[in-house]
């Protein structure tokens, strides 16, 4: 399903953020990347969605070229993706409903369309009952709930969680691990971004470990070690 192929990113002539790496992501796996702050798991993510180009390499989704893709083209290209982050990054004026359907409005989506698809993601995320409450009236767990129902609107070939327990409590964090299971075992393939050494322990799933820009370790099984 991804596939980076010798990509390598410099910026500005001297500093090295990524350096020949070469990985595959198959169709519904569920991967954890790992590593310490600088080690390139940004800007790999960066690379996947288009935001910035490879200095050397080429990076493969499905059928597309990231690489090679034009920024026209790049709107529609990461419909297929679904990004969730630390900071839920919510709209403080709309409800939770609201936050899910303006995806879609802004997709051009019809409101029928809208009134079907916002309630049924709702009810997969555990919030139904929380529809019209705003951001402010949630917990710090469901708002990520809601985050996650926006990311998976356009129903996503790849849902990308970048450090999406870090401002949780561990019993949030627990929680939000589950959904993210129970996506990937949906079909969703699951990309995971993070430093909690006890979630990635727990999973027993793929392990990627990063190191200056480069993989110095991927586990089939792996655990959570820097060393």
């Amino acid at each position: 399903m991804i596939r980076f192929q010798n990509i390598s990113k410099i910026y500005n002539n001297k500093s090295v953020a990524l350096e020949e790496i070469n990985s595959v992501v198959k169709k519904n796996e569920f991967v954890s990347i790992v590593g310490k702050n600088g080690a390139g798991k940004s800007t790999l993510i960066k690379l996947l969605i288009g935001e910035e180009k490879p200095t050397k390499g080429r990076i493969f989704f499905g059928s597309h070229e990231v690489n090679k893709l034009k920024s026209e083209e790049l709107p529609r290209f990461r419909r297929q993706i679904g990004i969730i982050f630390q900071d839920f990054r919510l709209l403080p004026t709309k409800t939770a409903y609201e936050n899910i359907a303006f995806a879609l409005e802004v997709d051009g989506k019809p409101q029928s369309e809208i009134k079907e698809f916002v309630p049924q993601i709702l009810d997969m995320v555990g919030l139904s009952e929380h529809a019209f409450n705003f951001p402010n009236e949630l917990s710090g767990g469901e708002k990520q709930r809601i985050a996650i129902a926006r990311a998976l609107i356009h129903r996503p070939l790849l849902l990308i969680a970048d450090e999406p327990t870090g401002n949780l409590d561990p019993l949030n964090a627990t929680e939000i691990i589950r959904l993210l299971l129970k996506i990937n075992e949906l079909g969703t393939t699951v990309i995971l971004v993070t430093h909690n050494k006890d979630i990635v322990d727990s999973l027993h799933k793929r392990v990627i470990t990063m190191d200056n820009g480069r993989i110095i370790r991927d586990e089939e099984k792996g655990k959570y070690s820097l060393a």
